[in-house]
């Protein structure tokens, strides 16, 4: 492993083969289909807080925060734009595809594009935990919403997608993206408060 960057080696150090539950389970923790339960308690926690307009305003603004979190993604991933952090960029492969790593990496499916910089999984949810965890202003609240946070991150190193390092820069795109539309929600808010 000594001719390995220190990202394939901490991936390499966190995939694993955990069987055939372990797949289902970290597909379906990678999926959408687990997520509306959560979008559903998220706005149940903001509606708890502000309001049902509140609800409203909030719902629009997390959709643009985790739909700009994942356009930028998209234009990180296709254009280059980061081509002066390592030179394969943006051809940069997911570990399934990546030919220093595929042959020791535990990939459940290969259902997915050949390239992985920088996650979308990543930035969306970390733009969705941000603004809420901002909206909902609870010390348990932040805690549970990193914790679904890392166990989503961890899905994608687990099924092979990511790379440590792809999901470290998508994490940063969604926090920008995040903390600049709660505060956008916060002054449409106040609007919306004030047309009362």
């Amino acid at each position: 492993m000594a001719d390995f960057t220190f990202d394939e080696r901490l991936f390499l150090w966190l995939n694993f083969d955990g069987g055939a539950v372990m797949d289902a389970v970290m597909e379906t923790v990678s999926g959408t289909a687990m997520w509306i339960p959560l979008y559903a308690f998220i706005l149940y926690a903001v509606w708890r807080r502000y309001g049902w307009r509140s609800v409203l305003t909030f719902l629009l603004c997390l959709v643009l925060a985790m739909g700009v979190a994942d356009m930028l993604c998209g234009i990180f991933k296709h254009t280059g734009m980061l081509k002066s952090v390592w030179a394969d960029f943006p051809a940069r492969h997911r570990p399934m595809f990546h030919s220093a790593v595929r042959d020791l990496a535990h990939v459940p499916s290969y259902a997915h594009g050949p390239y992985g910089t920088v996650s979308s999984h990543a930035a969306t949810v970390v733009a969705m935990a941000v603004m809420s965890a901002a909206a909902v202003g609870r010390r348990w609240y932040a805690w549970f919403i990193a914790a679904v946070v890392l166990l989503i991150c961890y899905s994608r190193i687990y099924l092979a997608c990511h790379f440590p390092q792809d999901l470290a820069l998508g994490a940063v795109v969604g926090a920008i993206s995040g903390v600049a539309i709660y505060f956008l929600w916060k002054k449409l808010d106040a609007v919306v408060e004030k047309l009362r």
